[in-house]
């Protein structure tokens, strides 16, 4: 069962890559006391991820920040050094904080995994973007499988405008 509105995030370790190698995040942490807008992709590199989610939000990222979001995350389940050159080559710079599930462990916790064996990746994230704040989901928009409609940078930019 997947999370739902006014459940608190899952505490999870994510990770990411620093420079003395990979780092532990915390779920805890990283959602306390901030409003965080955390979108999952199936798989850094992959098509509608890297020509269409990811770059919204690098595009989009001030306009989502002025509506009182102290952080963008986004999370796949990838390992840090991937997740790291996929930053570099989308242009990510610091408007994304961009952090692995490597196991997916956080990916199951919420619920919202994706079978993807039949096309060579493996148990993967749903596409979708949440509004987190202190902890606690106050919006959620999962895609159905291989759209990316309802959790895009302007969906979510919308709903911050709406609120």
């Amino acid at each position: 069962m997947s999370v739902s509105i006014g459940d608190r995030v899952p505490s999870a370790t994510l990770r990411r890559l620093g420079p003395n190698g990979p780092e532990e995040v915390s779920t805890d942490q990283l959602f306390a006391d901030k409003k965080v807008v955390l979108f999952a992709v199936p798989g850094a590199f992959t098509p509608a991820c890297s020509d269409t989610h990811l770059p919204g939000f690098v595009e989009k990222a001030e306009d989502i920040k002025s509506q009182d979001i102290d952080e963008i995350v986004c999370v796949a389940v990838n390992d840090p050094f991937v997740m790291n050159a996929w930053s570099k080559a989308a242009g990510v710079h610091d408007q994304v904080e961009m952090l692995s599930d490597g196991a997916g462990e956080f990916t199951q916790a919420m619920g919202l995994t994706a079978d993807m064996k039949k096309v060579g990746l493996g148990m993967r994230s749903q596409r979708y973007a949440a509004i987190v704040e202190k902890g606690v989901i106050q919006d959620l928009a999962v895609d159905e499988m291989g759209k990316v409609e309802k959790s895009t940078a302007a969906q979510v930019l919308k709903k911050l405008q709406s609120s």
